[in-house]
Parts: C-alpha cells; sequence; structure tokens
C-alpha cells in the first residue's frame, strides 16, 4: 500500500474513533441524566410515603428507640436509607446506624438537602456519604409535626449502567472501526488506482515520455485532470518541438557563422561559445562554466568584457590574441537585456587577421611600388638633366644615355609586370588551357638557359618520372617555369645545381623547381608571393628584378586551378613545387562545368 493509503485509512479510522468516542460521551451523560431524573422522582414518591408514616411524630421529643423500628420498616419498604432529622439538624433515628452510631453522628443541619428540608422546601443533593463511604443521592423534606425526613439512594446503579453503556459502546466501535477500514481500504483502492496511474503519467511526463496519455472517460473529476494532464502533454510536446527546431536553427546559424560568439551568464561565467570562437581563442575541450581568464589568458579583453557587462551601451575593443599576437580580433560586447537585472552578456568576435595584414600589404606595396619607381625615375632625371646643363663628349653622352634607356627600360619591365600581374588578379587574362608536355616545355627553357647558367657556372636538368599532360595554358605555365628558373639562377652561388621534377600525382601534374642557392628565411617564406616583397634588396636590385615574378607566378597557378608552395633553409636552397590538373581530369572537369 502506498503512503496515500495509509493516510486515507488512518483518517477514516481516527473519523471513526472520534464519532465513537463523542457519540458515547453524549451517550452516557444523556444516561446519567435519565437516570438521575427517575431515580429523583422515584425518590420523591418514596419520601412522601415515608413522611406519612411519621406525620403524627414530633421529631424533635421522640425517643430515637422508639423511632428506631419505624424507620427500619420505612426503610425496608422504600428500599432506601431512611434518616429522620430533628428541627436543629440532629439525626434521631438512621436506617443504617445503630442507636450507639447515632450518638457519634454530627449535626446534619448544614446539609444542602437538610438545610432546604427545615426550611420548608425539598432539598436534593449528591455527593460520597461520609457516614457510609459511597455515593448516594440524597432528598429531604418537612416533617408534618416538626424537623424532617430524608431519604438517600445508592448511585452505583447509574456508574454500572454507564459502564455497561461504555462496553457495548466499545464493542461497537471496534466493529465499526473494522468495517469501516475495511470498507476505507475498499474505497482507497477504487479511488487511489486511478490517483496512482495519474502519478505514474506525470512522472512519465516529467521524465520525458510525452507520449504517455490517459484517455479516460469516468465522467468524474479525476477524468478532468486526466484529461488536462493529456492535453498539458501534447502542448509540452509541441513546446518541446519548436524549441528544438528553434536551438536547431540557432544552433545552424551559429555554426555557419564566420564570427566567434560568446555568451557569459550573470556570474561571468560561459554558458556557451561557439568552435569558431574556440578557434580564434585557440581553447579547446569543455568551456561551459569556466570564466574568461580560464578560457584565454588575456587580461585585457577580461576587462573589456567585465566593462560590457556593466556599461549600458555596447563596448569595441581590437586584441591581438595568439602566441605572437598574429591574430587580431575585434569584439563587439553588450549586456543583456539593456536595463533592469542583467542577465547576462554577448560578444562577437570579428577576425580582422586578413583585413589587418592586407592593410599591411597595401601599406608595403606603396612603400615599395614608390621606391622602385623612384630609383630609375631619379636616375633618369639627373642624366637627362646633366645632359641639358653640360657640355659632353661623345663618349660621356653616350655613356649617359645608355644609363637613360637602362632606367627606361626597367621601368618599362616593371609597368609590364604591374599591368600583367593586375590582369591576372582580375581575371582579365584570357586563359585557353589545352594539353601541355611540361617536361618538354621544361627541358626547352633550360636549353634557352644554357648561356646564363654557363655564365653563372651552374648545372641544371629536368628529371620526368613519366608524368601525363597537364591540361592547362601554355603561355602561363611557360611564364611560371621561366620566373621560378629565372629566380633560381639568380639566387644560385656558382657550382650550384638547379633540378625540374616533373612527377603524376592522382589527378595532378606536380612541378619541383629546386636549387641549392641561398635559401630565404623562415619568416619570410610567407611573404615572398607579395608584391614588391625582397628577401636581399640589395642583390634583387642588382640582378635587376622587379619583385613581381612570384606575385604573377602565385596568381598563374591559382588562375590554372593549382597550388603553390615551397620549402626552404637558409644556405642551403629552395623548393617551389606547383601543381597543375591533369590532361584527362581537366578535361572532365572543363566538360562537366557549365
Amino acid at each position: 500500500m502506498t503512503r496515500l493509503h495509509w493516510k486515507l485509512l488512518g483518517a477514516l479510522a481516527a473519523l471513526v474513533v472520534t464519532v465513537v468516542a463523542l457519540t458515547g460521551i453524549l451517550a452516557e451523560r444523556s444516561l446519567r441524566l435519565r437516570e438521575r431524573e427517575r431515580i429523583e422522582a422515584s425518590l420523591g414518591e418514596r419520601t412522601r410515603l415515608v413522611r406519612e408514616l411519621v406525620a403524627d411524630l414530633p421529631l424533635d421529643t421522640t425517643p430515637s428507640d422508639q423511632l428506631a423500628p419505624l424507620v427500619h420498616q420505612a426503610a425496608a419498604h422504600a428500599g432506601a436509607r431512611v434518616t429522620l432529622l430533628a428541627s436543629d439538624g440532629r439525626v434521631v433515628a438512621d436506617s443504617e446506624l445503630t442507636l450507639a452510631g447515632l450518638a457519634r453522628v454530627e449535626n446534619h443541619g448544614a446539609r444542602p438537602e437538610v438545610r432546604e428540608a427545615l426550611a420548608g422546601r425539598v432539598g436534593v443533593s449528591s455527593r460520597r456519604s461520609g457516614t457510609v463511604g459511597r455515593p448516594l443521592l440524597y432528598m429531604a423534606v418537612p416533617a408534618p409535626a416538626g424537623g424532617a425526613v430524608r431519604l438517600a439512594v445508592d448511585l452505583a446503579q447509574i456508574e454500572a449502567l454507564a459502564a455497561e453503556l461504555r462496553r457495548e459502546l466499545l464493542v461497537a466501535a471496534v466493529i465499526g472501526l473494522a468495517a469501516a477500514l475495511a470498507l476505507s481500504a475498499l474505497l482507497a483502492w477504487l479511488t487511489l488506482r486511478r490517483v496512482e496511474l495519474l502519478r505514474q503519467a506525470v512522472a512519465a511526463i516529467a521524465g520525458g515520455d510525452l507520449e504517455r496519455r490517459l484517455r479516460w472517460g469516468t465522467g468524474d473529476e479525476l477524468n478532468e485532470i486526466a484529461g488536462a494532464i493529456d492535453a498539458m502533454a501534447e502542448q509540452l510536446g509541441l513546446r518541446l518541438a519548436e524549441a528544438e527546431a528553434e536551438k536547431d536553427r540557432l544552433g545552424a546559424v551559429l555554426a555557419s557563422m564566420v564570427e566567434g560568439v560568446l555568451v557569459l551568464g550573470p556570474e561571468g561565467r560561459v554558458a556557451l561559445a561557439t568552435p569558431r570562437l574556440q578557434e580564434q581563442l585557440s581553447a579547446w575541450g569543455d568551456v561551459a562554466g569556466r570564466t574568461v581568464l580560464e578560457l584565454v589568458r588575456h587580461a585585457e579583453l577580461a576587462d573589456a568584457l567585465g566593462e560590457a557587462a556593466e556599461s549600458p551601451t555596447p563596448v569595441v575593443r581590437e586584441f591581438a590574441v595568439g602566441d605572437k599576437g598574429e591574430r587580431h580580433l575585434l569584439m563587439n560586447a553588450a549586456r543583456f537585456p539593456a536595463t533592469g537585472p542583467r542577465a547576462g552578456t554577448v560578444a562577437v568576435f570579428h577576425d580582422v587577421s586578413e583585413v589587418r595584414r592586407l592593410e599591411e600589404v597595401r601599406r608595403d606595396f606603396i612603400a615599395n611600388a614608390s621606391h622602385e619607381l623612384r630609383t630609375p625615375l631619379t636616375a633618369i632625371r639627373g642624366f637627362a638633366d646633366t645632359l641639358l646643363s653640360a657640355e659632353l663628349q661623345p663618349d660621356e653622352l653616350k655613356s649617359y644615355l645608355e644609363v637613360i634607356v637602362r632606367n627606361s627600360e626597367r621601368l618599362q619591365n616593371l609597368m609590364d609586370d604591374l599591368l600583367e600581374l593586375s590582369r591576372i588578379e582580375s581575371r582579365k587574362v584570357p586563359l585557353h588551357p589545352t594539353e601541355v608536355d611540361v617536361g618538354r616545355l621544361a627541358r626547352m627553357l633550360v636549353l634557352d638557359l644554357g648561356p646564363r647558367l654557363e655564365e653563372a657556372q651552374l648545372r641544371a636538368e629536368v628529371v620526368e618520372e613519366n608524368p601525363p599532360p597537364a591540361y592547362a595554358d601554355r603561355r602561363a605555365v611557360e611564364q611560371v617555369l621561366s620566373n621560378l628558373l629565372d629566380n633560381a639562377v639568380k639566387y644560385s652561388d656558382p657550382q650550384g645545381e638547379i633540378r625540374v621534377t616533373i612527377t603524376g600525382q592522382d589527378r595532378l601534374v606536380s612541378v619541383e623547381v629546386a636549387d641549392t642557392g641561398i635559401g630565404i628565411p623562415e619568416a619570410a617564406q610567407q611573404r615572398i608571393f607579395e608584391r614588391f616583397y625582397r628577401v636581399d634588396v640589395a642583390r634583387s636590385r642588382a640582378l635587376g628584378g622587379t619583385g613581381l615574378g612570384l606575385a604573377i607566378v602565385k596568381h598563374l597557378v591559382q588562375a590554372s586551378g593549382g597550388h603553390l608552395s615551397v620549402q626552404s633553409h637558409e644556405g642551403r636552397g629552395s623548393r617551389f613545387r606547383f601543381t597543375l590538373p591533369r590532361s584527362d581530369a581537366g578535361r572532365s572537369r572543363s566538360t562537366s562545368s557549365p
């Protein structure tokens, strides 16, 4: 049985016991009153009869020995204790006392019933008799010749009747309690069985089983409760489905955002951090419940988020994060709601590293381009001014004109490379991919470089490992190889070696140009493909380079659908590797594209 069963049984048992007890008390009280009234009425009749027996006897003067036989006779007929009292309250005869005992009885004039009788009225009282030691009911009436006649009956019969009534009530209470408990157990089982079903259904719904239904048809209040529970489960299911859909939508939005999102609770601990944010801050693992400083060791970021939590307006800050500060994040943080008790803080982080890098590249480009243009222009202008202002010998004039022509050619080459690079970047250079034998093209270019290689005391070879033909623009591939070979010749010391290796890789053709030259510092390897970037400025300018060759190579390879990379060690040479689509793979891709 459940606790509710026991509570219901206990309540019903307490009700039965209370009702029986109250009924018994009221019944016993009624019994006592009724029996007393009956005894008083009977006692009154017998008292009047005894008074008639002593009507002619003056009790104040008649000796006790003459009254004793009369008192005993009257007591026998009346069935009660008979006492005769003089007008002063003395006991002159008593049916339960001997003549010797009368002498020791105290004056009864102060007794309530005697006092009333001596005053000419009927007196009634009940008390425990000090003479006989039992509870008695007394009735006294005035005697015709003076004095008073008193009768007393034992009240033990009332107590006996009350005791018998209590026994009967106790038996009735036991029987009634047993019947009530049996009936209540049956009713409890019938009623609480459905209550237990209600409890189980509510527990199941609370546990997540929103498909649980009762669907009763009894038409009572429990059926209404069951209907309300079914409706509640239905509504909860709909709300949960909506919440799950909203959660999925929000998760999809957050997952697709390129910005990182951080949500802090009111106590300043992480409630939500998107994967993008964890990537930006290099914070991995379970981040929920951690503080900002536990998430990332950045005091300035923690202070800015703390400021946003207290400020009614959004806080915007930019931070450099990472071991070397290589990543720049722009943070927009605000508390929510904007007014009232704070529920938390939300911050959106934009990765502006590429923007800052491009700004730096732009600044460097402007500075480098200005410098590259200034040098030949200064030379041209200086020698031109000299030609205008001085009388020169023919050999000097020729020398000055050669300098002007050489710097003009340098300017022309610089402008041509800039225009070429601009057209490639803007996709305005039309590429006409065809089947290209990269190995044959490389051998031809190496052959053309023969005089320069001999002058620089370098060796060059082309290694082909059964490569398939590439599918690319022949002019673009030729320009890429020419620039890479030109750089290899320029930056290799005498007795060095240049090797061009061509292999096939899955759906690609891989081309590697390796040299044993001066190499490239690791810090500069990510920037050598920028326009005008030079590792060794003095050597580059002395060799006549424009600083745009590798930038052109990068964009041509990307426009051809390939990938460019570099591996280099200072003093040990460099390896430039680029890929091109294979002829069969490139043709199929070109055919399938719209």
